[in-house]
């Protein structure tokens, strides 16, 4: 069993451009939902991150952030054509106004548009082999962290669902008792057909007993079972509510509220399983 909920970095460096850090976080959702928050420079690699998360993630809400920092080196560009132009204009004001005087290097770069200087633009599909090392990094933790939720899932959910089907045992077996007292009381045999008819429980607790048997035997399913186990309480609930309208005993309607009450257990924490 896999859990939803986890947390997974890593880091690494690429020459030539710097640190580059992947982080992952999940959380519990219906479905498979992957949001990324890229630098600029590698929105294009989105499909490709998403496209290996989902290799190995079937369910939850996963956020993915990845930064770069610490750029190595910088692009220095000098327009040489302007910086001509700057030249030609000026020692042709020289000459008309007969001013004295050069023009000096620091004076030239100074000029608007002849030195402009940025940082080196992110090649994703060149760097693409060192981030996908660093994500599937990143992904092992968070998948160590996912497993170890699941194993902790599984332990609470083999208890509670053990739980409620020793309650539905009981309820057979009180249903049973207490059907016949009431039946031997009742004169004619039409009668004791309608009552019966009225109060009778056993299918219900027989497809509330299959239900948690399959729901115990799916915990041991590999892959992602948190839809079907999801399923299996909505079902359960569903018995569970008859069977508590049918009930002719103190006892029964006390073991369906106890009952109801595993179910919803089971039911809220299977939202944390894949």
């Amino acid at each position: 069993m896999i859990g939803m909920t986890g947390f997974g970095t890593e880091e690494g460096v690429i020459k030539g451009v710097g640190r580059i850090s992947v982080e992952l976080r999940s959380t519990n959702h219906k479905y498979l939902e992957i949001v990324s928050h890229l630098p600029e420079g590698l929105l294009i690699l989105e499909d490709k991150i998403k496209k290996t998360l989902e290799q190995k993630i079937k369910r939850g809400r996963i956020n993915c952030v990845v930064n770069v920092s610490a750029y190595q080196g910088h692009e220095i560009y000098i327009d040489e054509k302007l910086l001509a132009c700057y030249i030609k204009k000026l020692k042709l004001i020289m000459q008309r106004y007969h001013l004295s005087g050069q023009l000096g290097i620091e004076t030239l770069i100074t000029l608007p548009g002849v030195l402009s200087v940025s940082e080196k633009k992110i090649m994703a599909k060149e760097i693409w082999p060192v981030l996908r090392s660093i994500l599937l990094k990143a992904l092992e933790s968070l998948m160590n962290m996912r497993k170890k939720e699941g194993k902790a899932l599984s332990v609470f959910l083999e208890r509670e669902v053990k739980q409620l089907i020793d309650i539905v045992h009981f309820v057979k077996h009180r249903f049973e008792v207490v059907s016949k007292q009431r039946l031997d009381s009742i004169p004619t045999e039409l009668e004791r057909a309608a009552f019966l008819k009225e109060i009778d429980i056993s299918e219900e607790l027989d497809r509330l007993s299959f239900h948690a048997r399959s729901f115990h035997q799916k915990l041991t399913d590999k892959g992602a079972i948190g839809k079907e186990l999801d399923f299996i309480c909505q079902e359960m609930h569903r018995e569970a509510n008859t069977i508590g309208a049918k009930s002719c005993d103190v006892e029964i309607s006390s073991a369906v509220v106890r009952m109801k009450s595993q179910i919803e257990k089971l039911r809220e924490q299977v939202q944390n399983v894949e």
